[in-house]
């Protein structure tokens, strides 16, 4: 299954980024598919991207809107926000684990053979912040004479965006490094800042700084399709606690906002048959019992 995770994961970097004529044409592609929500977080301006990223579409609906009511047309962004929920409502945190670009960027370092360190708990409360308040609030409120905002995350933070178009473009358009500044060296550093944190870390962007992660997370609990415990079968072995890649221990919090569905826990870890997937309140045909079980006292 495993296996399975990892080329899904890589069919849907191509899926996202698949127009592979930009080293001739040296432009961001326009065409039709650029209509399409990208399931993860894959930066709109990446040369090779024909989809668009669901966090900078919305911040891109929310910049606009008081200029929208200024001038007197109404653009209530049905399809942006209709595309996030359903995504998120059907899926959840599973396209973190599953289709999400700059997620499996992160797993990639993280196969480095380096010191391995913790990701501190607390840290995983700055997504929501980041969501809340670079995502909505400073879009919608902070705007200039026009009624204008700026799409704040993407333009000072995130790092999928450094990676996938602020780099490339560059080596497309070298007449672009003349107007490099300290905005883009800023970005440059937090790109490489991650890109230092994943090789000792698992996932720490996902972890600690990625608004839609905590976009999709407020599912887990609803979402079709998601991942079931069962307390009957479970001998609170603790075996899913060790593979985790975001520290989530699944036997005593099935439903953790954290969980990116890598389905470890249920496929690497648990030889008991506890933990199944379930398709909207219809549990799978449990998978055959690794082991024994113990009999419980």
């Amino acid at each position: 299954m495993e296996t399975i995770r990892i080329w899904t994961q890589l069919l849907w970097v191509f899926l996202s980024n698949g127009f592979w004529g930009f080293p001739v044409t040296k432009t961001i592609y326009q065409g039709p598919l650029k209509a399409i929500c990208s399931p993860g977080l894959n930066c709109y301006s990446c040369p090779a991207s024909t989809t668009f990223c669901p966090i900078g579409s919305l911040q891109q609906l929310l910049l606009g809107v008081r200029f929208s009511l200024m001038t007197g047309n109404f653009y209530l962004g049905t399809f942006v926000v209709g595309s996030m929920g359903l995504l998120g409502a059907v899926f959840g945190r599973f396209i973190c684990g599953w289709a999400c670009p700059f997620g499996f960027f992160q797993e990639c370092l993280h196969k480095i053979p380096s010191v391995k360190l913790k990701v501190p708990d607390f840290l995983k409360y700055f997504k929501y912040f980041f969501l809340l308040v670079f995502v909505i609030i400073l879009p919608l409120f902070v705007v200039d004479q026009f009624g204008l905002g700026k799409p704040w995350f993407c333009k000072y933070v995130c790092p999928a965006g450094a990676l996938e178009a602020g780099i490339p473009m560059l080596l497309l358009q070298p007449d672009l490094r003349k107007t490099i500044g300290m905005l883009y060296y800023s970005k440059i550093a937090i790109l490489v800042g991650f890109i230092i944190w994943s090789i000792a870390s698992s996932r720490p962007f996902c972890r600690t700084t990625c608004p839609l992660g905590a976009f999709y997370s407020l599912f887990s609990r609803y979402q079709l399709i998601k991942l079931k415990h069962s307390e009957d079968a479970c001998t609170k072995c603790k075996a899913c606690h060790s593979v985790c890649p975001v520290g989530v221990k699944f036997n005593e919090t099935p439903n953790n906002l954290e969980c990116v569905n890598c389905m470890k826990c249920m496929t690497k870890a648990c030889k008991f048959g506890a933990i199944t997937i379930e398709v909207a309140g219809y549990e799978l045909p449990e998978r055959p019992v690794l082991a024994t079980r113990k009999i419980k006292a």
